[in-house]
């Protein structure tokens, strides 16, 4: 082992992270758990080795800081590759009411609105929980059961978190952590709440579990209202053909009454149509959109920039 390898666990993370620099944070923390998880049950497993010939057997079983990181950086770019929905040639297509349509052929666009949708549930569950475990830990803060508390609580809150990258790379394509944080060295219960009230991403952590909820009424009321009217417009021709055949008239509530009375006219049909269309594609372009931007702004408070 050279003078300029690393002679401490915490020197070989250190090298790692600055052999990653420049990368997806999420791919430096997956890369460095992976390393101090290793590191850490190598030590572990050797208490009669130092620090520094833990190290030179490390790297040369494991591999160099530079090594790892190129090793990550390969795999990373090939995994993401393959992961890529296939490409519409017109989605690439310079006319623009080609790409406006070809919406339709992206399976990511109808899994955002699905996450839309489905946001309003999974935000009143993750401010549940959030608001639950602060009052708790905050109320038992006085009794000795409070410190495990209050570390099981946060414990359990970035598992979520963890959970929550996960679907949202699924759902929008934005790389997000597949590895926790380490929690490092053992260390005694009053250093490990410490640590974990200096730590940044316990605080966005906790935040972003409790913005879900407001976000995910705002989400959920736009992607219901534009398919109730995208819907309704697309169904007013065949209610209208419908009542005019003698189907859809009813002795206690009388004929449908359309507001305005042209939309339910042979040349509103045409407008209810391309609006409802309209409308409705538009839906799946504001859904994906919503989402990438949403996945990014969760990366920003899910994942500890490296």
């Amino acid at each position: 082992m050279n003078s300029s390898s690393p002679r401490s666990i915490v020197g070989y993370l250190l090298a790692l992270r600055a052999a990653l620099a420049g990368a997806d944070p999420a791919l430096i923390q997956d890369a460095v758990y992976d390393a101090e998880e290793h590191l850490r049950a190598e030590a572990a497993a050797n208490p009669d080795k130092s620090e520094a010939d833990l190290l030179e057997h490390v790297v040369r079983t494991y591999g160099a800081p530079d090594e790892v990181a190129a090793a990550y950086l390969d795999t990373d770019t090939k995994v993401t590759v393959a992961l890529q929905p296939p490409v519409s040639r017109r989605a690439q297509s310079a006319n623009l009411l080609t790409r406006f349509f070809s919406v339709y052929l992206d399976p990511r666009a109808y899994v955002s609105l699905f996450f839309l949708i489905l946001s309003l549930f999974t935000g009143c569950l993750y401010f549940t929980f959030a608001l639950t475990g602060l009052a708790l830990s905050l109320g038992l803060a006085i009794l000795i059961v409070g410190l495990p508390v209050f570390l099981g609580f946060i414990g359990i809150a970035r598992a979520i978190s963890l959970g929550e990258g996960r679907l949202l790379e699924a759902v929008s394509g934005e790389r997000m952590p597949r590895r926790p944080i380490h929690p490092g060295a053992s260390v005694g219960l009053g250093e490990r709440i410490l640590e974990t009230l200096r730590d940044g991403r316990t605080w966005t952590t906790l935040m972003y579990l409790l913005m879900m909820l407001p976000l995910g009424v705002v989400y959920f009321t736009i992607a219901v209202t534009a398919l109730a009217v995208g819907v309704s417009f697309l169904l007013v021709p065949f209610a209208g053909t419908a009542q005019r055949l003698g189907w859809m008239v009813s002795e206690d509530t009388g004929p449908l009454v359309f507001t305005p009375v042209w939309i339910d006219t042979p040349g509103g049909w045409v407008f209810d149509v391309v609006f409802g269309v309209v409308v409705l594609t538009t839906l799946l372009h504001v859904a994906r959109g919503v989402v990438r931007t949403h996945a990014r702004t969760a990366k920003t408070l899910l994942v500890l920039q490296g």
